[in-house]
Parts: C-alpha cells; sequence; structure tokens
C-alpha cells in the first residue's frame, strides 16, 4: 500500500494523527469526527511506513463489533493479510492472556468466564452459605460492590471498612466469593482484567515479555476506561511503547458504571512527551446541530475543550416542542415520524431517544396506535436468552464437571425430582469439604448416606452428564449441542410450552446449533485451547452484542446511553424536562449535573439532518401526575437555533355560572361545572376542556385524588345528570 492511499480522504488533523511520530499520543476525536477511520489508518501507517510488524501492534476497543470492524478495514486496506496483530476489547483481549498463562494466573487450564446472570447465581449461593437474610443483602447490592472493588482493582484484604455493619458484612461476601470462584475454577468479567493486571505485575518475565513485543497500543473509546483498565494499560506500555488513546472527554457517559474522565484528563502527565491532536471537524451533522451542542457542552467547567464544525449544510433550526403531558409528547412524535414518511423518508431513519427505559411505554402505545413499526434497541440479547443460557451451562458442565454455576442451574431443569432439600445438603458438604458441588454429590452418593429416593435422582443426573461426556467426545461442537439438546431432555421440554413462547424457544437453540457450526468455520486454527471453550468464552464475551434484523425498515426506540456511537438523519429526544433530564438524583451532584450534560451533547450528535427535543409540563411518574419545567439544557440552546412551538393550554377559570353552565364544543358532551364519574377516581366536576376532536381534554377536580387532565377519547367518562 502507498502512502498516498493511507492518507486518502484524511483531512489536516485526521492526517497529522495517522503520522505523527512514534511516540504517545492523545487524540481528542469529536462526534461524528472519524476517529474509526484514523485508527484504521494509524496501524496501517506504522507496518507500512514505520515498519512495525504486525506482531508488535495491540490494539483495544470496548466493543466485539468494533474491533471486527477494525480487522476487516484493515484486510481491506493492506496487500497482505494482517497476521499477528492483536485486536479486541479489554476483556478479550485479557482473556486471550490468561488463557496462555492459566499457570502463573493460578487457574484452570479450562476455567470459564461468568456472565452477569452467573454471577449473580454464585453471589445468591454464597450468601446462602454465610447463612445471611437474602431481603437485607440482595444480590444486586453485592454484585455492584464486588464488581466495584475489582474495577477498582481491590482485592478483599485491601478493603479498609468498620469492623462492624453493612460494610463488613458486604466484605465477608466477598471473601467467600472469591474462594467460591477458585474452588470452581471460573472467572468473572471484571476478575478477568484484575487477575490480567495482578499477572503482569507479579511476574516480571512475562511483562517483560509483552513491553518487548507491543511496541505500539492503541486505544479506542478512552473516555470510558476505568481505573483497572487504565493501570493496565500504564503497565503495559512502560516506558518504551508509543500509546495513541483516542476519545472524547465530552462523550464520557459511563461513571455510573465506574469510567473516569479523570484518566483522559490525566493521560498527558501519567504518559512522557505527549502530543494532543483535535479532531474538530464533523462530517455527521449540520452546521445548526454542531453549534447548538457546542454552546450547550461549554457549561461544563471540567473539559480540555473543543469546537466541532462542519463545511457541510447550515440546516434547518432545532425544533423544541413543549407538550401539555407525555401522551401528547407521544402523540406529537408519532404525527412528525409519519409526515416524515408521508414525505418519502423511512422509518429506519428515526431514532426516538430517552433517559430511562421506562419512558418508552407511552412511545410505544402511541406508535402501535399509528401503526408505525418499531423496535427497541438492546432487547434481550441472544446469549442472554434463558433457553440459551440452558444449552451453554449443560455444554459448561462436560467440560468442567466443578463448575458449581453450570451445576446449579441445569441439575433440576428440566425438572428430574431434585429438590431444594438434596441441594442444601450438597452446598452445606461442599463448604464443609471446600469442593465442588460435583464432588459433593459424587461422594455423598458412594458413601450411601443419601435418602433413596433423592439419590436415584441424583445419581441418574450424574449419569447423564458422564454419557453425554463421553457420547459427544468425537463428535463437532454442532453436533454435539444437538445431542446434548436431545438427551438431556430441554427440546422436549420447550416443545410442551404452549403458544409462541414454545416456537421462539426452540427457534433460539437451534439458532445456537447454527452459531457453533458457524464458529466452527470462522476459527483460525492456531487456536490454543479445545473448540468447545473457545465457543463458550465467546458466548460470555459476545453477549451484548446485537442481535435483530437489521434490514427491517423501524424506528429505533433506545435509551440514550445506547445511542452513542450511532448516528440517525433525523432524532427525537424526549423528556427534556427537570428532574426527568437531568434526572433528580445528578441535581444533587455537581458532576453528576456535567455527566447528564455530556449525555444531552451526545445525544443531539446523534442526529444527521434533522433535531427534535420535546418536553412534557406533566408527566405521570411514581403512580402520580408531577409538573415540570423544562430541562435547563433547552434553556442553555442559543434561542436563534431553536424553533420553538408549544401547545397553548386555553385554561378557564373553574368559576360555575349560577344560572348557566358555560359552552363547550358539542363533540365532547360536557359543560363547565358539570359533575361525572370516572371508574378509577370517582366523582368530580369539570373545570376545564380543550382540543378538539380525537384530542380534547378534559380536567377534573375529583372528590379524593384531586384534579386531573384526561384525554377524553380515552376517560370514560359517565355524565351525570
Amino acid at each position: 500500500m502507498t502512502l498516498a492511499a493511507i492518507l486518502k480522504g484524511l483531512n489536516e488533523r485526521q492526517r497529522e494523527a495517522v503520522t505523527s511520530p512514534l511516540g504517545n499520543t492523545l487524540v481528542l476525536a469529536g462526534a461524528g469526527s472519524g476517529k474509526t477511520k484514523v485508527l484504521v489508518s494509524r496501524i496501517a501507517w506504522l507496518i507500512e511506513e514505520e515498519h512495525l510488524s504486525p506482531h508488535g501492534i495491540l490494539a483495544v476497543t470496548f466493543t466485539n463489533k468494533a474491533a471486527g470492524e477494525m480487522k476487516a478495514r484493515l484486510n481491506g486496506m493492506l496487500s497482505t493479510p494482517v497476521l499477528g496483530l492483536w485486536v479486541g476489547t479489554f476483556h478479550g483481549l485479557c482473556h486471550r492472556l490468561l488463557r496462555r498463562h492459566y499457570k502463573e494466573a493460578n487457574l484452570p487450564e479450562l476455567f470459564h468466564i461468568l456472565d452477569s446472570d452467573d454471577q449473580a447465581r454464585m453471589i445468591k449461593r454464597v450468601i446462602a452459605l454465610l447463612n445471611l437474610d437474602p431481603e437485607q443483602w440482595p444480590v444486586k447490592q453485592a454484585q455492584s460492590f464486588i464488581n466495584g472493588r475489582k474495577d477498582e482493582g481491590i482485592r478483599p484484604q485491601h478493603v479498609h471498612t468498620l469492623p462492624y455493619g453493612p460494610g463488613k458484612t458486604l466484605l465477608n461476601i466477598y471473601s467467600a466469593y472469591e474462594q467460591a470462584c477458585q474452588t470452581a475454577g471460573v472467572i468473572d468479567f471484571a476478575e478477568l482484567l484484575l487477575r490480567t493486571h495482578e499477572l503482569l505485575r507479579d511476574n516480571p518475565e512475562i511483562l517483560n515479555h509483552y513491553r518487548q513485543r507491543f511496541q505500539a497500543i492503541l486505544v479506542d473509546e478512552f473516555q470510558d476506561t476505568n481505573t483497572i483498565q487504565y493501570a493496565w494499560i500504564r503497565l503495559l506500555a512502560g516506558e518504551h511503547a508509543a500509546v495513541l488513546a483516542v476519545g472524547d472527554d465530552d462523550q464520557s457517559i459511563y461513571g455510573w458504571r465506574g469510567a473516569k474522565v479523570e484518566n483522559i484528563q490525566q493521560f498527558s502527565q501519567d504518559f512522557k512527551n505527549t502530543q494532543i491532536i483535535r479532531l474538530e471537524q464533523n462530517y455527521r451533522s449540520t452546521a445548526t446541530i454542531l453549534n447548538a451542542a457546542n454552546a450547550l457542552i461549554t457549561h461544563n467547567n471540567s473539559r480540555m475543550g473543543k469546537d466541532l464544525w462542519t463545511d457541510g449544510a447550515t440546516g434547518e433550526k432545532i425544533l423544541v416542542y413543549g407538550a401539555f403531558n407525555e401522551l401528547e409528547e407521544a402523540r406529537f412524535v408519532c404525527e412528525r415520524i409519519m409526515m416524515e414518511i408521508n414525505q418519502g423518508g423511512s422509518a429506519d431513519e428515526i431514532a426516538i431517544l430517552y433517559r430511562s427505559n421506562a419512558q418508552s411505554r407511552v412511545l410505544e402505545e402511541a406508535l402501535l396506535r399509528a401503526g408505525i413499526a418499531y423496535r427497541i434497541y438492546g432487547g434481550v440479547r441472544f446469549f442472554d436468552r434463558a433457553e440459551v443460557k440452558d444449552v451453554l451451562a449443560y455444554l459448561r458442565l462436560l467440560v468442567n464437571h466443578n463448575d458449581d454455576t453450570a451445576f446449579e442451574r441445569v441439575v433440576n431443569f428440566p425438572t428430574r425430582g431434585i429438590g431444594e432439600k438434596t441441594l442444601d445438603d450438597l452446598r452445606h458438604y461442599a463448604k464443609s469439604e471446600q469442593c465442588s458441588l460435583w464432588h459433593a454429590a459424587k461422594t455423598l452418593l458412594q458413601s450411601g448416606e443419601m435418602a433413596q429416593r433423592a439419590g436415584s435422582a441424583l445419581s441418574k443426573f450424574i449419569e447423564l452428564i458422564e454419557q453425554l461426556y463421553q457420547n459427544t467426545q468425537s463428535m463437532e461442537l454442532d453436533e454435539q449441542l444437538s445431542v446434548v439438546i436431545q438427551l438431556s431432555g430441554l427440546h422436549a421440554h420447550f416443545s410442551k410450552i404452549k403458544g409462541d413462547k414454545s416456537e421462539s424457544r426452540l427457534d433460539n437453540i437451534q439458532e445456537l446449533i447454527n452459531a457453533a457450526k458457524q464458529f466452527r468455520y470462522e476459527q483460525e486454527e492456531d487456536e490454543e485451547i479445545p473448540l468447545i471453550n473457545a465457543f463458550l468464552a465467546h458466548a460470555s464475551l459476545e453477549a451484548g452484542e446485537m442481535q435483530a434484523g437489521e434490514h427491517e425498515r423501524y424506528v429505533h426506540l433506545m435509551t440514550l446511553h445506547a445511542a452513542k456511537g450511532l448516528e440517525f438523519p433525523i432524532v427525537f429526544l424526549v423528556g427534556m424536562e427537570e428532574g426527568v433530564f437531568p434526572g433528580k438524583q445528578s441535581l444533587e451532584e455537581p458532576g453528576r449535573l456535567e455527566e447528564e450534560r455530556r449525555l444531552c451533547y451526545v445525544g443531539m450528535t446523534r442526529a444527521m439532518r434533522k433535531l427534535v427535543l420535546s418536553y412534557a409540563e406533566i408527566r405521570r411518574q411514581y403512580g402520580r401526575e408531577e409538573y415540570h419545567r423544562s430541562s435547563r439544557f433547552l434553556r442553555e440552546l442559543p434561542h436563534e437555533l431553536l424553533d420553538e412551538v408549544r401547545v397553548k393550554a386555553k385554561f378557564q377559570a373553574p368559576v360555575i355560572s349560577r344560572n348557566k353552565p358555560a359552552a363547550i364544543p358539542e363533540t365532547s358532551g360536557l359543560s363547565l361545572g358539570q359533575s361525572v364519574t370516572h371508574a378509577k377516581f370517582g366523582q368530580g366536576v369539570v373545570l376545564a376542556v380543550e382540543g378538539s376532536g380525537a384530542h380534547t381534554r378534559v380536567q377534573v377536580k375529583f372528590r379524593e385524588h384531586g384534579v386531573k387532565w384526561l384525554v377524553l377519547a380515552y376517560a370514560n367518562l359517565a355524565v351525570e345528570l
């Protein structure tokens, strides 16, 4: 590949980032500024112009999708295949290192990775073994505590807590959980990073090997790194590797899950002679959208500074719609979508973004009524589906009989007469002897101490697993899965379920067989572990990738967090109210408020041509109607860039004439002061009516429930004569 080919289509700043001397570089890449293109071109430059071997380059991404895209683009750019180049996520790369050095990491050769659900199951079992009340010590709380400590690089022995109180108990759960994982030969996602960091830190010869190997390290989405990820990069780089970090402090929106925006701000202090390059030219949005986003983000104090610009069109003003309530807001969004489609637009060009998933319900109902096809982005993921996890648990137990999480999931599924009492006996024995549940089952069966019925059922399960292991040894991966699904009874179990659920679940386990077959074909020949183990690791690491079809035409619904990295010609950002966005909690913490503003910035910069911002004056939350003022983020946008539309409520004074009721549009059939009855709210008096036709609203003061605004078409009010 020629120099000209590598640099083709790059602007001045992009070219500077790609061709910068071999050293530490921080690329502040604004939204839509072509950072993926820069990263790929930089790797090509290092190989072709700096003559680095692909073997000496490490590229770290945050999603498997991004890693795959990077590899595909590189193979398209370079004349020879990129062999030896390590491209992957933090978790994927750490998994690779731990497989290679499992002995030094104090792990079994064929260790398994626990996903979030598996981890929760194990923590639940630990809480039970510690005789703690699960109501008082919820699994989610303990899970968050454990993962939070691991993300900070802190083992139980390094946690500072009072000798009493909740902190002490959570620490005990953490310690017991670590012991349980070590016994079972399993690790969780957070452990992948922490264990790898410790492996490199405590084994100088291994660390020196990789420091000598990797001359260049490239990290994408650097603003999303947490403490242990940052420490891992620093440790691996040492003093000599050239680190190129690409990120945007204005798009740091994952503080709630441990990401530290401070890492990108600290980079130039921790990595010597850092060159900072800003990518500010945007290839996505109109000038109006960019100018508004720039104005918004300047209200954050702790930022490195950057102004997006485009040489593209100015574009139309941002539409700001003030709705009466969330129903009105959803109706308006649907009307605008229909207008776009009727004018030749496509549904798949449109996205509706919201702060929390709970906001989707009203929007979904409105879209259904309007006959607009939609999809919730980020529904239940393929490898997270219960039936898929059931099959994989059987597979895990075949390759590692000591996997307690897998054992507990399938020992009595499908039901085979093994009750909780039997399982409790196994757990107590396993705890006392510091062994796995499988070993406990084998030992207790051999001793003859178990009740006949329970012993018989447990014995059949053990025999089933051993039979499956023997029968599938010489089979291909997809054939192994087919046999497991049939002989375990899973296929028969799901076939018995009535209706669509049965079909859906059977389709999913069939798709798992297809996935295994595809995995077999795509797997590299030099894979260092057995195919079945590689597939199980793949399933754990890939959990989170979107599995829905990409070619159907539908409106995309998603949270603002899910929207990061995506773009759409038309974007609706709904729920722009104080207490909703920004949320109530963020209003109490200045740092949180800045992250909320960054989230708004991310949402706005998803839009390419049109951006619509909306809010509701009244929104039903927590079972009651709440009045909100518009979001401060709206008020921080330049007025000249906005086209504001607001429903003017025709409020009428609740003064009732003694002689004659006020006239109301005949279509409503109601008069001011008229007594009405509602099925839920009981008796009330009409105070005001606004709108016409299907959108007529009525304000009623109910005796027991106060003043309510109701959409007349859905209220079903009974008039008292």
